[in-house]
């Protein structure tokens, strides 16, 4: 953790989702991978999210991913928790790379829910639970994206997924607070109250933390992770006004981040800032003129780029 707290979460309050860096040959970027993670744990992050939507896992090979997990674990150290993005949309794959992941050493892993097959909720069930059962000495954080998988993870579905012991989180980014209310609302009623609701969407983070939600699993922690710390732990002490004011600081970059597809934006950011994070890999694609214009304008607006 970041310092000492003895309320925090299993995995902390701000997780980010770390960005993968790639040489201009498209190769991954370790060294940068080494720094980088370093960098972000100095400055606000309790565990670094490896290989999961903003690492653009579904451009990486599974050996880059097992490469990506070492080496994260090798420059971080116990400084921080670190989850493996292991999940899939084929369950055997998935218990295989999560499997393999474990004997790391790693402290969790992040399993999406499976895409394009939409599988209907008993498969899903079944899915997350296989893989429990498969690793069952590691925490497991289940993420919900329906905007990327078409497939929505339903709350008496996370919630039945909640009694198995090493099921303790989920990351929620289908941007519906009704949605994450109702998770908290049946946990609570089943008895888990130690199962952890995570926001998947740095904007809605805030209002996730008022039903329930105990951090957020973050792409904006890349560069501003000090203030989302300090936002979410304000919140978490009641200082809601000064929370507040913190989220309102920050929406401007919250929306600017998701301008486009992410990482798009993110990378152009950091580029911006020095950082030698490369570009995406193909499908996705280099960030337009008028999108580098528009972060820089940001970036310098809220003094997170110097103005030459």
């Amino acid at each position: 953790m970041t310092s000492s707290d003895s309320a925090a979460p299993y995995f902390g309050r701000v997780l980010t989702a770390m960005i993968t860096p790639f040489l201009p040959s498209g190769k991954v970027n370790y060294p940068v991978v080494e720094k980088f993670s370093n960098y972000l744990v100095d400055h606000g992050t309790d565990a670094v999210v490896v290989c999961g939507t903003t690492g653009e896992s579904p451009a990486l090979t599974w050996a880059e991913e097992y490469e990506l997990f070492k080496v994260v674990k090798g420059a971080v150290g116990d400084r921080a928790k670190i989850l493996a993005g292991t999940g899939s949309n084929s369950t055997q794959e998935a218990i295989e790379a999560t499997q393999k992941a474990d004997k790391l050493g790693l402290d969790g892993s992040l399993q999406v829910v499976p895409y394009y097959n939409k599988p209907p909720q008993a498969g899903l069930k079944g899915h997350f639970e296989a893989i429990a059962r498969a690793v069952p000495d590691l925490p497991i954080m289940l993420y919900n994206v329906p905007g990327r998988t078409s497939c929505n993870l339903l709350p008496e579905t996370v919630v039945e997924l909640s009694s198995i012991p090493n099921i303790v989180a989920i990351k929620e980014a289908s941007g519906n607070l009704d949605q994450v209310s109702e998770i908290s609302r049946r946990a609570q009623q089943q008895g888990s109250a130690g199962f952890e609701i995570y926001s998947g969407d740095d904007s809605l983070t805030l209002p996730m933390l008022s039903v329930g939600a105990v951090g957020v699993v973050s792409v904006a922690s890349h560069l501003v992770g000090d203030k989302l710390q300090q936002m979410v732990r304000a919140f978490a002490s009641g200082k809601v006004s000064e929370a507040t004011a913190l989220h309102l600081e920050l929406f401007p970059l919250f929306k600017t981040l998701f301008a486009v597809t992410s990482p798009i934006p993110l990378k152009v950011a950091l580029t911006l800032q020095g950082w030698e994070v490369g570009n995406c890999r193909l499908p996705l694609c280099e960030g337009s003129l008028d999108l580098q214009q528009q972060i820089e304008r940001t970036l310098i607006q809220m003094n997170l780029l110097k103005v030459s």
